[in-house]
């Protein structure tokens, strides 16, 4: 059975096509605003100090050998 695709059939396709892309982009623009806004919130907090490294007693002017 041919069912032959009406001007109005188009029409309609269109309007809903470029709907659906504009709500795609509007949504891609949005979450890539907030992930950009996420994302420089975190790299604005003050960095953690850094921890100090454990004191090492000196030895006797020597180290050991790892050569056999």
């Amino acid at each position: 059975m041919g069912t032959s695709l009406t001007a109005e059939f188009w029409e309609r396709f269109t309007l809903l096509l470029f709907a659906a892309m504009g709500v795609t982009f509007a949504l891609a623009a949005l979450f890539d605003a907030l992930a950009l806004r996420r994302q420089n919130r975190r790299t604005q907090q003050p960095p953690v100090p850094p921890t100090p490294a454990p004191h090492r007693p000196e030895t006797a002017g020597h180290r050991t050998s790892v050569h056999a």
